[in-house]
């Protein structure tokens, strides 16, 4: 398989350190074409940016994750904004909130959240949502706002689904796609119009079934493209090829 585009990485984790340039080197040849390298905070932000200038095929997203809601300098839209003037930069994330992780900072999380959106407003950046058990708040604070952009990782219902593609945003989907127990995300899939689709691996972490278990890596999104495939009753190819121009127009990559 081809034109794999992965809408969600994390190569500047420490699962990486050993290997990095080693595995980075070696995708392309796996059919992988494209990377959204995401920050969680400032250091990983920076980290971004350094890869994405290093790899043609890798582009960054800068931003703040909820869980550092409480970690945060104070002038990080300020630092956000001067690291989104470099060209590899697509967009503003990984952003949003968590109430899995972190309950005791859910008013930090939101204007967190708030702030960011309204960065990414100003650059005309599309964002990359975290949302995990916090739909209600999530929704309501885009529905303000109206940016544009990806919940990544999607883990809510497919009645939630159907208002994120309302407000004309995108819909990343990955390794928990081919889960046993992922029922609600399969009647996403079958509902979701490819045309608003994107995958992702959230590498290192969510590796799908067969690699299950093991270190994610781009390449890997061709299982959850086999699973989108028999979902639709269309062609594995035809997934990636569709959610390469889907992942190339939000982020406007040439």
């Amino acid at each position: 398989m081809n034109n794999i585009f992965d809408s969600h990485a994390h190569y500047t984790d420490k699962a990486f350190n050993e290997d990095r340039e080693i595995m980075l080197g070696s995708l392309t040849e796996s059919g992988v074409c494209g990377i959204i390298n995401c920050g969680a905070d400032i250091e990983s932000s920076v980290s971004s940016i350094e890869l994405a200038n290093k790899y043609d095929y890798i582009y960054a997203a800068c931003g703040i994750h909820p869980e550092e809601a409480d970690k945060t300098p104070e002038n990080y839209i300020d630092i956000l904004r001067d690291l989104a003037k470099n060209e590899k930069c697509v967009a503003i994330g990984e952003i949003g909130l968590d109430y899995y992780w972190r309950q005791d900072t859910k008013d930090l999380q939101k204007d967190l959240f708030e702030k960011q959106i309204l960065l990414a407003k100003e650059l005309d950046l599309p964002i990359i949502v975290h949302d995990r058990e916090a739909h209600g708040d999530t929704m309501e604070i885009l529905k303000e706002h109206c940016p544009k952009g990806v919940l990544h990782c999607f883990s809510g219902s497919a009645e939630t689904a159907k208002e994120v593609l309302k407000l004309g945003m995108y819909i990343g989907l990955g390794g928990a796609l081919t889960f046993k127990n992922a029922r609600k995300a399969v009647e996403v899939a079958e509902m979701l119009p490819l045309d608003r689709l994107l995958l992702e691996t959230d590498c290192p972490y969510m590796a799908p079934v067969p690699m299950r278990g093991k270190r994610n890596n781009s390449s890997y999104i061709s299982f959850v493209a086999q699973k989108v495939a028999e979902i639709k009753g269309v062609d594995p190819q035809t997934v990636l090829d569709v959610t390469m121009e889907n992942t190339r127009k939000l982020f406007n990559i040439k």
